[in-house]
């Protein structure tokens, strides 16, 4: 299973995919990993900085989408006033 989780002030939306079922064409799953892919790309064309985060392991910058990601963590800029 994956999942993408973008941060906001309302706490954070997700989107999960099992892998297993897109890599077979279960079209729900292939459907999840195509909006986790997209809004990982609207994000990051905004600022926001995406972590690759798995079990056992530190956090990893990333910059390209990882469907095989275990989660990935989107941070939107930070803008001050």
């Amino acid at each position: 299973m994956g999942m993408l989780r973008v941060m906001s002030r309302r706490g954070d939306d997700r989107v999960v995919w099992d892998l297993e079922k897109a890599d077979v064409g279960e079209l729900d799953a292939v459907a999840a990993v195509q909006e986790a892919e997209r809004i990982f790309a609207a994000e990051r064309e905004r600022g926001a900085t995406a972590f690759k985060v798995e079990t056992g392991k530190a956090p990893e910058r990333i910059d390209v989408f990882d469907k095989k990601a275990e989660q990935i963590v989107l941070v939107p800029r930070v803008v001050g006033g």
